[in-house]
């Protein structure tokens, strides 16, 4: 199955939003968005809507699997008409608050529910005796599926507030656009890598999307939560894989200390072997500080794929990295674009 909905997709959200009921102008749509690519994408599809406030609870670098709401996140949530959050347990300690609100008539819209629907969310995790056939939470590492949740919550948002129906559905458009040029860009840089050399090595399980999407195979030291422990043996098989496979970087994450990866690393050296850490850290959980290219879900996602090309080229692997498209905002900062592998 293919995954594109770009075409028919404005003529499908023009007949829903015709039919949507009226709501008043003055009228304000309150919103509390989880983490930072929640936040992200409800601000770009109500970039020109007025009536509408937006409340953000993790900021840059925050681990959502960890992340306990506050008293003051509590009261933002049960005064909001809609909390929009990732979904598929990434928040962790949020289960029994989205169950609560639900019971309060509060809306709740998780981001990857029409992923699910679609069959493109990978399962069949085990993480303990508990928790088996688990679905992976990071579906946000592949654009395609961003795609999926723009055009979902844009008809989600314009149900709510069907005055700006019209803005929710041209932001929703605009915005597929510019996902479609960035997959496009970085699928054809990261494939640029010859197939045997195409290993990602991580903190923990975050980018099996990632992988899927650009054709990289995934090996992280952790588990798919944050909240797993790696141990000495977690550590001895990935030195062993990383020996074996002949990779030359690993990665460290922006939300996790780096101690395992360097751990890791030592390892590898100690053994005469040589590897290094990626010229910059990997956006995994949480994107950068809201002003920063890091900080939107398009310069996340294209820096996570300059860096794993960069630190490949930078131990002279053969990598092709595309010039960055016109129409794609926002352009690479010169400091992101050109990296010092001396550095």
């Amino acid at each position: 199955m293919t995954k594109s909905i770009g075409t028919g997709l404005s003529l499908l959200l023009l007949l829903i939003f015709a039919a949507l009921p009226a709501r008043a102008a003055e009228e304000t749509l309150d919103i509390v968005a989880t983490t930072t690519q929640a936040s992200d994408l409800t601000r770009i599809l109500s970039v020109d809507v007025d009536s509408i406030s937006i409340t953000p609870l993790m900021g840059a670098g925050v681990d959502p699997h960890l992340y306990q709401p506050t008293e003051s996140d509590i009261a933002a949530m049960n005064a909001a008409e809609m909390v929009v959050y990732s979904g598929l347990h990434l928040e962790g300690q949020f289960d029994t608050v989205f169950a609560a609100l639900g019971e309060q008539g509060i809306a709740t819209y998780a981001l990857a529910q029409p992923v699910k629907d679609a069959g493109f969310i990978i399962g069949g995790f085990t993480l303990s005796e508990q928790y088996s056939n688990v679905d992976d939470p990071h579906f946000w590492f592949d654009p395609r599926n961003w795609e999926i949740t723009v055009a979902d919550l844009a008809l989600t948002l314009a149900e709510l507030d069907p005055v700006n129906a019209e803005s929710y559905r041209s932001n929703a458009e605009a915005y597929i656009a510019q996902l479609g040029l960035l997959y496009q860009w970085a699928n054809d840089g990261l494939r640029s890598v010859q197939p045997e050399q195409r290993f990602l090595v991580t903190s923990h399980d975050a980018f099996q999307y990632f992988g899927a999407a650009f054709g990289w195979k995934m090996r992280a030291i952790q588990g798919l939560s944050t909240e797993d422990e790696a141990g000495v043996g977690d550590i001895q098989e990935t030195v062993d894989f990383v020996i074996e496979n002949e990779i030359p970087v690993l990665f460290v994450e922006s939300s996790i200390p780096p101690d395992t990866v360097n751990a890791v690393i030592a390892a590898v050296r100690a053994l005469g072997r040589e590897v290094r850490v990626g010229v910059r850290e990997l956006y995994g959980d949480a994107m950068g500080e809201v002003d920063s290219f890091g900080g939107t879900y398009i310069g996340m996602l294209a820096q996570n794929a300059l860096t794993i090309m960069q630190s490949y080229q930078c131990m002279g692997v053969e990598v092709d990295i595309g010039a960055w498209p016109e129409d794609l905002e926002p352009q690479p900062p010169d400091d992101i674009w050109n990296v010092d592998c001396e550095a």
